[in-house]
């Protein structure tokens, strides 16, 4: 099996997955949300809300740390067989434009496509309309992560009311078709800043595509300048005929045969060309998936080094962390704000203050919830008197007003009485949170 019926069997995996994992829900959680409309955080079935994101800066740490572990393993392997750019270039170029209308040619991408003529126009507009059609349902896939899909479906069916979400999948979708029509591999040489990433994180030992010259011979110069000589008249034992098809075939038009290159995305064309011109003389393809040393030593590239193994253990540290930080995650939460009145004196000489408190609870049933006023005996309770209620992954509002019965005599300024506040479920009082504030009293 050549590479690229690989990665195309990749291409389809990552798609399909891609695609099914908003639909797919573990205790009505989605696999993976991050939806900043119910201001909620879904991984793997748990629900995590705004006051529980303790969870995120390990997973953010995980997603870079990741990036530089499998670039210094692989090299470029994400450009080349993950990336939805890529992918969707060899759906507009090779499938579209190429097996649909046969206006490119799969075996030498070096030739733009012939638009002189009426019928190749129409082929061209017909394939950027396909093609816009993936890309704009690429840009809802892409939304399902942040909008859940029967929620997206709801709102775009009332586009008036929900204008930002509009705007965004029409932009996404318009850029995207833009960069896969217009700018195609430029995105991958000009703009996209992994590739300048890349040469800060390779070694001798990063498996990547190198030209084996031991094998084919120097076509390049030590300066970078092709030899002028034809290699048959340099190098009797050469095996490259120097028949160019790997740089015909390669999508971001580079030589692989001078070397690496930061244009290159790993889509290994180029080995499956040379594999076929070096078949006929039963010999394998000149151009590896290998890294520097594999090839000087004639050995095979060793995955485990001082630098991989760090970059595990921290992965594994991050995991580690991140699955404990989630354990700790509250079932109900507490939130007091103070009314913009410091205090209120009643004709009986009392002082009350009022707060609005903001109950959240995190389970999957409902709970009845009571207050309870901690470490100071003079406060009491006016409201709430009764249980509060609240369903499951329901938040609440509720007014609460403090009573202090003592008296203090102050004759300079108001007084900060600290107490706090624990609240706990009636069904199981274990189920408590304690938040700490402050009680005003003025003075005399």
């Amino acid at each position: 099996m050549n590479y690229r019926l690989k990665r195309y069997i990749t291409y389809f995996v990552i798609t399909l997955v891609v695609v099914a994992l908003p639909f797919i829900h573990i205790n009505d959680g989605q696999i993976f949300l991050l939806s900043f409309d119910k201001k909620q955080f879904h991984l793997l079935g748990m629900v995590f809300n705004m006051q529980e994101l303790y969870v995120l800066p390990f997973l953010v740490i995980l997603l870079f740390v990741g990036i530089f572990f499998a670039t210094t393993l692989m090299g470029r392997l994400w450009c080349g067989w993950g990336c939805p750019q890529t992918i969707f270039r060899v759906i507009y170029r090779d499938l579209i434009e190429g097996v649909v209308f046969g206006l490119t040619n799969t075996s030498n991408r070096q030739k733009t496509p012939d638009l002189s003529t009426l019928g190749a126009k129409i082929k061209k507009f017909l394939s950027i309309l396909i093609i816009s059609i993936f890309t704009y349902s690429a840009s809802a896939v892409l939304l399902f992560y942040f909008v859940p899909p029967y929620d997206f479906f709801s709102y775009l069916s009332n586009p008036s009311e929900h204008l930002v979400l509009l705007g965004f999948w029409l932009g996404i979708g318009t850029f995207f078709t833009f960069d896969i029509v217009w700018l195609k591999e430029n995105f991958c040489i000009y703009i996209c800043p992994y590739c300048r990433v890349q040469s800060a994180l390779y070694d001798d030992d990063t498996q990547t595509v190198i030209y084996n010259q031991k094998r084919g011979g120097a076509i390049y110069q030590d300066n970078g300048e092709k030899f002028h000589q034809s290699l048959r008249f340099r190098d009797a034992n050469a095996q490259c005929v120097e028949c160019q098809k790997c740089v015909k075939v390669c999508p971001t038009h580079i030589d692989i045969r001078a070397g690496m290159q930061l244009e290159c995305i790993n889509c290994l064309e180029c080995s499956d060309a040379c594999s076929k011109v070096m078949a006929a003389k039963n010999l394998p393809s000149l151009i590896e998936w290998t890294s520097t040393n594999a090839i000087q030593t004639n050995s095979k590239v060793r995955l485990l080094r001082t630098k991989t193994i760090g970059y595990m253990l921290i992965i594994s540290a991050c995991i580690a962390l991140a699955i404990f930080m989630g354990g700790k995650r509250d079932d109900i939460l507490l939130n007091i704000t103070r009314t913009s009145s410091l205090y209120t004196i009643h004709e009986n000489g009392s002082v009350s203050n009022e707060y609005v408190l903001l109950v959240e609870n995190t389970t999957q049933k409902p709970l009845n919830l009571l207050l309870q006023i901690q470490d100071n005996e003079n406060l009491k309770i006016l409201r709430p008197k009764n249980a509060i209620y609240v369903d499951a992954k329901e938040k609440r509002r509720v007014v609460f007003i403090l009573d202090y019965e003592g008296k203090l005599e102050l004759k300079n300024q108001d007084k900060s009485i600290p107490f706090k506040l624990k609240l706990y479920s009636e069904q199981n009082p274990a189920l408590s949170i304690t938040k700490e504030s402050v009680f005003i009293y003025p003075h005399q």
